[in-house]
């Protein structure tokens, strides 16, 4: 190659270099100060109880496909002190694997208060079976739970009551918590992430008045999924899709950092990239739909605007991620020859690290507040080891759904699936 062509190469790659890490900084800066925010803010608005006079019919789905654990979450339901004859409980089951459904048709011939949905065309993923669902639903207040959820006692009646309290309210999201975050890398880093979520940016965005649903753990109005048109089905993240079509319409959104719901992360790495993968197709799909439709409305105010597009934040460190090591690798390969100084080249890297550090800060604080700092050495390792692999499944995922191509919904394994007969879970 002409020696030119090398210098320009080299001059290109230090010049994009430079300016990945200046983007770099900027989002780190703006992590931290999120941080901080949610550990010096503090919300003063708390659950009102709800009147059990008072309840709504209520109607939990659960969908499900090869998942017999769904009939823990149905149990767990079933447990609820909500009031029985206001509770209708909705099993979606796209299985098929025969022996799964005959457990769940079982499972509700001796539980009279769940009912069982099966359609003909699985097509449309879990909106498609949600649904579905929907058009045998009673009860005024949807609520959706993953299978591997376990909703406490309390939760129904707690999740409800706002919609109650407040007949503006459209959605309410449930905090997430995690069964098994400690059991391996994989969980350890998928745990951390869902904490970033529900412990820094979902109390963040409620406290400036908004908030998202995400998937599970959630409450909805029915009149107002009839009013948007149900979920979109085949969207890869119905729950984002939903939430920014509710931002378009001005929908309240609220969100119960103390209501907990303790689910399931992927226990291996393969299905915590692929996992990723398919959020991050489904997340920048529902943003493509809907940026513009929210960026040049002028009913809605800049600070929803800004906050609608907290979903998407994290999706910009894998890209910058990946520009700085590229650009870095090719300015260094392209370098005219000269004697390496060991010191400044670690002094460099260091620097650089630390200054796009925001990222590890604001997972530290996400573990902290959900009581699990001790997790903090794995969780590094984790980041260094699963995560540097995971960066590539995300950026594959968004280029996919910029290219405006398919993505498959992988199933992911569940523990409580671990069957002689071998289920696998969503």
């Amino acid at each position: 190659m002409p020696e030119s062509v090398i210098h320009l190469i080299h001059a290109i790659s230090s010049a994009a270099f430079g300016f990945f890490l200046i983007l770099a900084i900027a989002v780190s800066l703006i992590l931290v100060l999120i941080s901080l925010a949610v550990i010096f803010l503090r919300d003063r608005r708390g659950e009102r109880a709800l009147n059990p006079e008072e309840a709504p019919e209520v109607t939990v789905q659960i969908p499900t496909k090869n998942e017999i654990v769904a009939l823990r979450c149905a149990r767990r339901c079933l447990n609820s002190d909500y009031p029985a004859e206001r509770l209708q409980i909705l099993i979606g089951d796209d299985s098929d694997q025969g022996w799964i459904s005959e457990e769940i048709d079982d499972f509700a011939a001796a539980h009279p208060g769940v009912e069982v949905v099966r359609r003909e065309d699985r097509s449309g993923f879990k909106p498609g079976n949600l649904n579905a669902m929907l058009e045998q639903s009673r009860g005024a207040i949807i609520v959706v739970l993953d299978s591997d959820f376990t909703p406490g006692e309390d939760f129904i009646r707690r999740i409800v009551a706002p919609f109650v309290h407040d007949p503006d309210v459209a959605s309410v999201q449930a905090r997430w918590d995690f069964i098994n975050p400690g059991d391996n890398l994989a969980t350890v880093l998928g745990a951390t992430m869902g904490y970033t979520f529900h412990r820094v940016f979902l109390p963040f965005m409620n406290f400036f008045g908004s908030s998202f649903i995400c998937g599970s753990a959630e409450a909805v109005r029915k009149s107002v999924l009839d009013e948007l048109g149900g979920w979109r089905p085949g969207i890869l993240t119905e729950d984002i899709e939903f939430s920014l079509r509710m931002t378009r319409r001005g929908k309240k959104m609220l969100y119960l950092p103390d209501l907990s719901c303790p689910g399931e992360v992927p226990r291996t790495a393969g299905d915590l990239y692929r996992q990723q993968m398919r959020w991050a197709h489904g997340v920048i799909s529902a943003y493509l739909l809907h940026f513009p439709g929210i960026w040049f409305n002028r009913r809605i105010r800049l600070r929803r605007k800004t906050l609608s597009m907290f979903s998407g934040l994290g999706y910009v460190f894998p890209v910058l991620v990946s520009g700085l090591l590229v650009t870095s690798c090719l300015a260094v390969l392209t370098a005219p020859p000269q004697p390496v100084d060991p010191g400044q080249v670690i002094g460099e890297i260091a620097r650089n690290v630390l200054l796009t550090s925001g990222l590890l800060f604001l997972s530290t604080v996400a573990i902290w507040r959900g009581g699990r700092i001790r997790l903090f050495p794995r969780m590094v390792l984790s980041a260094f080891t699963v995560g540097l692999v995971l960066i590539f499944f995300v950026l594959k995922g968004i280029v996919t759904a910029l290219l405006g191509r398919p993505m498959e919904w992988y199933l992911i394994r569940k523990s409580g699936d671990c069957t002689p007969a071998g289920a696998a879970g969503r």
